[in-house]
């Protein structure tokens, strides 16, 4: 099932335009509550599509280091579901159009309950959950209600998915499709754009729903590459390193970050078809 949504409407847009999308991704409080809003509007400024906000866990099984730590810098800053809410609801004020996707894992949703997460998040300006330790088959309740608030349940397809789960993913997501390229955690190993481009064909012949690509992306080159081979390009670990690296000084992240999807939005133009 599909319904309208900023989402649909972004990747409508780039579609008409021929430019695939760039989906940069943050740790939501990462290094303080105050840091995440600019930063997000500097990422827009600089050519992000949509935002992936991920909301703080203990323990971020799919994550590699980089966004291991990022997780307990905003955890140990006061971080919870709610103030990741008021982040969104924040950005709202000054951008109405860009889509927001929180990524994360179902323990914070389940502590909150899904009716309340999902109203909360609709109310906040939330457009998709991406929630990464949640199986197609166990997803009914909280794909019913984000569906009932207008949220589209994105889901992961990862390399070793069969043809028949990646059908069954897809039926249940709406919104886009987010293809893991690589066996492992973020942040991890080299990409095989051939083998990417493989399994792209094998997912579009069961969806009409966009496809993005992520991990392993880490820099204009590889961004490019799994430009003309996606629909959307997401970067995390490259990101949040640099998130890291100017966590002393959050002034500064605003136009470090900038500088970067601006790099990464560039090199993939240049690849466009």
């Amino acid at each position: 099932m599909l319904h309208a949504s900023r989402i649909a409407d972004r990747f409508t847009a780039l579609k008409a335009q021929e430019r695939t999308a760039l989906i940069p991704f943050v740790t939501a409080g990462d290094p303080s509550p105050g840091a995440t809003v600019p930063v997000m509007h500097a990422m827009v400024e600089a050519g992000a599509d949509l935002i992936e906000l991920g909301v703080p866990f203990s323990d971020p099984m799919a994550d590699g280091p980089v966004i291991q730590r990022a997780s307990e810098r905003a955890l140990a800053a006061g971080m919870s579901f709610g103030k990741v809410l008021d982040i969104v609801r924040e950005f709202r004020t000054r951008d109405e159009k860009t889509p927001v996707v929180l990524m994360g894992y179902l323990n914070p949703l389940e502590a909150v309950g899904y009716a309340r997460a999902a109203e909360r998040a609709a109310a906040a300006g939330v457009d998709g959950f991406l929630t990464v330790d949640l199986p197609p088959e166990e997803a009914e309740e909280l794909v019913r209600e984000v569906r009932a608030n207008g949220i589209d349940p994105v889901f992961l397809i990862s390399p070793t998915s069969s043809d028949e789960r990646i059908a069954r993913i897809c039926g249940e997501a709406s919104g886009f499709v987010y293809y893991v390229s690589l066996k492992g955690v973020t942040g991890a190993a080299t990409l095989d754009v051939a083998e990417v481009a493989e399994r792209m064909a094998r997912i579009r012949r069961v969806t009409e729903l966009p496809v993005g690509v992520g991990f392993g992306i880490h820099d204009g080159v590889s961004a490019a590459r799994i430009a003309r081979v996606s629909d959307a390009v997401v970067v995390g670990s490259a990101v949040v390193a640099r998130v890291e690296a100017n966590a002393g000084s959050p002034d500064v992240l605003p136009d470090v970050l900038a500088a970067f999807i601006g790099e990464l939005r560039s090199a993939m133009d240049a690849a466009a078809p």
